[in-house]
C-alpha cells in the first residue's frame, strides 16, 4: 500500500479494537481497550469498531457492544478456530483495506505482539508497540502514543503523522474496564473470509496445550508473588505457592530463579518475561535490576521482602521489609489466616 496523502487520510475514519478471546470468552484486555477506544473516538467524533476474528464469534458481538462498541465487525468461520498469525494479519488486513479504519489497538499480549506487526507491514502503517497511554492530539487529531523507554528511564510520546491507520499495541492492566451497558445498541457487520486468504497460510495449529498446573495466569492475576535468587531453591517456590494459594494470587520469578532450573519460563517477569500490572505485586529475595523492574514497576502496590535494605527494588517498592523470607512469609501467613 502506498504512503495515504492528505486527501486519503481524510478516508479513513473510526477506532478499531481488535477483540481478544479464548475458549469462547473475551479477554480483560478487550474491555480496557473499548473504553480507551471510546475516549478517543468521542475526541474524533467517530464510532468505536470491535472486531472479532475466529469461529464462534458473533456470539461475542453483543458484550463487546455493552462495553462501549458502536460497531462489531465479525469475521466468523471454522478456518479461523486457532490462530495463526499469519491467517489472521491476512484477514486483518483485508478488512482495514476495505473499512479504512484511524485508529487500530490490540493488546499487547503474546498474541497482539504476533499479530499487529504482520499488520503493520502489510497495511504500511506506523505501530507503536508495549503503548501505557493513548490521547488525541487536540491540534492535530493524531494519535498520541505513550510509552516508556530506555528500559522505562524515560516516557517517550510517538505520532504516526503520515500513515494510515495509527496502530498500537496496549499493555494489560494499565486501563479501566467501562462497566457493561447491557441497554446499549450497536450494530454487527458480517464479511466473509475471503477466498485469496483462505489458501495463504503455510501452517497450522495442530493442538494446543494450555499451562492450568499453576491456577491462575500471571497476566490475569491481582496478586502476584515473586521470587528471586534469595529463595535459594525449588524449595523457596514451594513457600512462594502456598502463599499464593491462601491469598489467591500467582507465583512469578526473576530471570535468575528461572536460569537456576528452579522454576518453569513462564513464571518469569521482565524485560526477557511477562509484563504484568497487578494490584499487588510482592517480591521476594529480588534484587531489583531494571531487567525485572520494567516487567512490574506498573503495579499499583509494590512490596519488597529482601535482608538487603540497598537492593534497587527494595527503594522503588511502597512497602520494603528487612529480613528473611523463610521467616517473614510463614509470620505473614499465620496472620492472614487469623482474619
Amino acid at each position: 500500500m502506498h504512503t495515504p496523502t492528505e486527501t486519503d487520510r481524510a478516508q479513513y475514519r473510526n477506532v478499531w479494537v481488535i477483540a481478544e478471546h479464548r475458549d469462547g470468552k473475551l479477554k480483560g484486555v478487550t474491555f480496557e481497550l473499548l473504553g480507551a477506544a471510546r475516549r478517543l473516538a468521542d475526541a474524533r467524533q467517530s464510532e468505536v469498531w470491535c472486531v472479532l476474528l475466529g469461529s464462534g464469534v458473533r456470539a461475542l458481538a453483543g458484550e463487546c457492544i455493552a462495553r462501549q462498541a458502536d460497531v462489531a465487525l465479525v469475521m466468523d468461520d471454522p478456518r479461523l478456530a486457532e490462530f495463526v498469525d499469519e491467517l489472521h494479519a491476512d484477514a486483518l488486513t483485508k478488512l482495514i483495506e476495505k473499512h479504512k479504519p484511524e485508529i487500530v489497538v490490540c493488546g499487547a499480549t503474546a498474541r497482539g505482539r504476533a499479530l499487529i506487526p504482520r499488520v503493520a507491514v502489510l497495511t504500511n502503517s506506523g505501530l507503536t508497540a508495549d503503548c501505557t497511554g493513548l490521547d488525541i492530539d487536540p491540534e492535530t487529531g493524531v494519535l498520541l502514543q505513550t510509552r516508556p523507554a530506555f528500559g522505562g528511564n524515560i516516557i517517550a510520546t510517538i505520532k504516526s503523522v503520515s500513515h494510515r491507520p495509527q496502530m498500537a499495541t496496549v499493555r494489560p492492566r494499565v486501563m479501566a474496564e467501562p462497566e457493561p451497558q447491557t441497554a446499549r445498541k450497536g450494530r454487527v457487520i458480517s464479511e466473509p473470509l475471503p477466498t485469496a486468504v483462505q489458501h495463504a497460510a503455510r501452517m497450522k495449529v495442530l493442538q494446543a496445550i494450555t499451562n492450568t498446573a499453576e491456577g491462575i495466569h500471571l497476566a490475569d492475576a491481582d496478586f502476584i508473588i515473586t521470587g528471586g535468587r534469595g529463595l535459594r531453591g525449588k524449595k523457596g517456590f514451594e513457600l512462594l505457592r502456598r502463599f499464593a494459594h491462601l491469598v489467591g494470587g500467582a507465583v512469578g520469578a526473576s530471570r535468575a530463579a528461572v536460569d537456576a532450573g528452579w522454576i518453569d519460563y513462564a513464571h518469569q517477569v521482565g524485560q526477557t518475561g511477562q509484563t504484568v500490572q497487578p494490584k499487588v505485586y510482592m517480591a521476594c529475595g529480588v534484587s531489583g535490576q531494571i531487567q525485572h523492574l520494567v516487567g512490574m514497576q506498573s503495579s499499583d502496590i509494590i512490596i519488597a521482602v529482601n535482608k538487603d535494605p540497598n537492593a534497587p527494588l527494595m527503594k522503588l517498592a511502597d512497602f520494603a521489609v528487612v529480613g528473611d523470607v523463610f521467616e517473614i512469609l510463614p509470620a505473614m501467613m499465620d496472620e492472614i489466616r487469623r482474619v
